[in-house]
């Protein structure tokens, strides 16, 4: 018989992936994993497929291909005026999840702790358990999420390496505001301690407001990673492309790992990608482009029993059932599935500690009919 002690032991199946497969079951409306039921832009298949037919098909280099790196460090230097090596300081990744998972493999050991922000997305703290550290988990509550920094502080430990940051957030739709970055700041100035800033949805940002990456402070640049998907910026989350921008000492330590994990991403993607992003309009309108179908989506929510929370960014939207239901979110949700044909995610699930403020995560990139046909299905409830 063989015996194999568990690494997670108390890990199980995500929860997208559980509510993805009962709402395939149930044929419901899948508005729990964030992805888009419509077609990527004919011009970028278009660039792939004539990649591949161009012989694209190899190997890539390990830390991505010279063409698209140079569009990062280009589309870095014009949105937030910083210089990003591309030989020493860019590495493409196979999206942004494997691009979390070097970063945390490549600086993490036993004993380190590393302060999170809950709701989380649920890879962070399994993988800081995976290489034997300890997380510090920060509770942020609705409707609003808002840190409070002063109580953060009192995480700090001589052992602390490393924190994470998101934003714009998933699931909670909320965005690091001047203070937050200030606040960062202070206290991390004059220590050795990481950031892991997770900016996958950078562009996806509504209301004029700015996105305040990490790449804009030299003070914080200079102890992170950067993380970006470019499966959220081009409506293709099933390509799994991204990148990961660190110092050129940071980023030694991430190729190392990188290089025996996943080694290199497909090449005709990467081919693809770079001859598209060329035009930055593509970049530089996506926020608009969602905040249609946010505007949408909220104007539709809102003549249903569901309380909207704020969306400032990101692609999801979060409501609370609370007058509605006193049922765990978990049940709930999956009555959601069963009952009224749509599927959502609950919130407690990004959390490390039970949770329950009544509160469901919907993804609205999706079709206008898909958004459409949801709502009147949640009109019942």
């Amino acid at each position: 018989m063989i015996i194999l002690n568990s690494k997670l032991p108390t890990v199980g199946t995500t929860i997208f992936t559980v509510m993805s497969k009962l709402a395939q079951e149930y044929k419901a409306i899948n508005l729990s994993q964030g992805f888009p039921d419509y077609d990527v832009s004919p011009k970028l298949t278009e660039y792939v497929t004539e990649a591949m037919k161009n012989g694209h098909n190899q190997y890539a280099p390990m830390h991505g291909l010279a063409a698209l790196r140079e569009l990062v460090s280009e589309k870095i230097k014009l949105l937030y005026q910083a210089d990003y090596d591309t030989e020493t300081e860019i590495t493409i990744t196979a999206g942004g999840t494997q691009a979390i998972f070097t970063a945390l493999a490549a600086t993490i050991n036993a004993g380190d702790e590393v302060i999170i922000f809950e709701p989380a997305y649920d890879c962070y703290a399994p993988v800081v358990k995976l290489f034997g550290g300890l997380v510090k988990p920060f509770e942020l509550h609705g409707p609003d999420y808002e840190i409070d920094w002063e109580m953060v502080k009192k995480l700090f430990t001589s052992n602390t390496k490393m924190i994470i940051i998101n934003s714009p957030h998933n699931p909670t739709g909320s965005i690091l505001q001047q203070q937050d970055i200030e606040a960062l700041i202070k206290l991390t100035k004059n220590t050795d301690i990481l950031i892991l800033s997770d900016e996958v949805y950078e562009h996806i940002i509504f209301d004029e407001a700015k996105h305040l990456s990490i790449a804009l402070y030299p003070e914080l640049r200079e102890r992170s990673f950067i993380i970006a998907s470019f499966g959220k910026l081009l409506h293709a989350t099933g390509w799994k492309v991204g990148y990961c921008l660190a110092p050129a000492k940071l980023m030694l330590e991430f190729r190392k790992v990188h290089q025996f994990n996943v080694f290199s991403v497909n090449t005709p993607m990467q081919t693809g990608i770079a001859n598209y992003l060329k035009n930055e309009d593509i970049y530089q309108e996506v926020g608009s482009f969602f905040q249609q179908k946010r505007d949408l989506f909220r104007s539709m929510i809102s003549q249903t029993n569901f309380k909207l929370l704020p969306c400032k960014g990101s692609y999801f939207q979060s409501v609370s059932y609370s007058h509605i239901s006193n049922e765990a979110d978990a049940d709930f949700a999956k009555r959601l599935v069963i009952d009224y044909g749509v599927a959502g995610i609950p919130i407690s699930a990004f959390y490390t500690k039970n949770n329950e403020e009544k509160i469901i995560r919907f993804c609205f990139a999706k079709k206008q009919e898909t958004l459409e046909k949801a709502v009147e299905r949640l009109m019942k409830i």
